[in-house]
């Protein structure tokens, strides 16, 4: 006897479509996640690499600092420094624990741990073991002001504009 005389609901064509309609499932989910997988290797293979913040920063051209001026960059951890045609650069982190000193008008101070500077870096008072670092800073090509962060000068170098 045959499925259809026995059970007159069921059509020959129903287990049929049934097979179909899994196979098309099962291969689109299989599709699916060989797709994913070789998205994921792809990721897996692309290098993370950072790079971390330049050591070099550009800070300005010579004319927008005035005789005398004193400007802190924060986001740099430096301070430039104009005195006639002479540029220094200061770092701002603390030699104690690496905290960010605070430019006064007599030198730098540290906020969390009370070392105290002068104006050339020099250790005043506090905890700080040594005086600020001071860095190199050149003139670029086109007229601008680069601090080289990775070039640690002794203290009182300044770069004189050339005339």
């Amino acid at each position: 006897m045959t499925t259809s005389k026995l059970n007159p609901e069921r059509s020959g064509a129903q287990p049929e479509d049934r097979r179909k309609f899994i196979a098309v499932a099962s291969a689109l989910v299989l599709g699916i996640a060989g797709g994913l997988m070789g998205l994921f290797n792809l990721i897996f293979l692309r290098p993370r690499v950072t790079y971390g913040a330049p050591s070099k920063v550009r800070v300005g051209k010579p004319e927008s600092y005035s005789p005398g001026s004193t400007i802190e960059l924060p986001a740099d951890s430096i301070v430039v420094k104009r005195e006639g045609d002479s540029f220094m650069a200061i770092s701002t982190v603390c030699t104690h624990l690496g905290c960010t000193v605070k430019a006064t008008e007599i030198g730098f101070d540290c906020p969390c741990h009370g070392s105290s500077y002068d104006s050339e870096g020099n250790v005043v008072a506090g905890p700080a073991p040594k005086a600020l670092s001071w860095y190199r800073i050149s003139l670029t090509p086109n007229g601008e002001l680069e601090v080289d962060k990775q070039q640690v000068v002794k203290a009182n170098t300044y770069m004189e504009l050339p005339s």
